[in-house]
């Protein structure tokens, strides 16, 4: 099976609604109380899931006609958008052994893109 260019732009959009559902979850987290109407009223948490579950339609639709094992592997590509929005949102650190990581996934990610055909 070949990986259509089409597939492999739904699964980097999932990637990126991923990334923006982790930093739901994170700014939902920060007031987290375990009872039912604090969860049924904590929006930030509730949009880091829709993100977590519409991004998984988007990862879906882009698997239905590629290969999983060029696919699967460019969801990394979130952790990317994930560390620049802990950055921008929460003043989280942007170290040199993250950014070294993150060029490590991307080369990964690139390598894999490589075997497309």
């Amino acid at each position: 099976m070949t990986t259509p260019m089409s597939s492999i732009a739904l699964v980097n959009v999932a990637s990126f609604i991923g990334s923006l559902g982790a930093v739901g979850l994170k700014a939902g987290a920060k007031n987290l109380k375990l009872t039912i109407p604090a969860l049924a009223t904590n929006w930030k948490l509730h949009a880091g899931i829709a993100g977590y579950l519409l991004s998984s339609i988007f990862f879906m639709l882009g698997l239905k006609h590629g290969d999983l094992s060029v696919l699967y592997p460019m969801v990394s590509v979130g952790y990317v958008w994930t560390m620049i929005w802990a950055k921008v949102l929460f003043g989280e650190p942007l170290t040199k052994a993250k950014v070294g990581a993150l060029a490590l996934i991307l080369v990964g990610v690139g390598l894999l893109g490589l075997g497309i055909s």
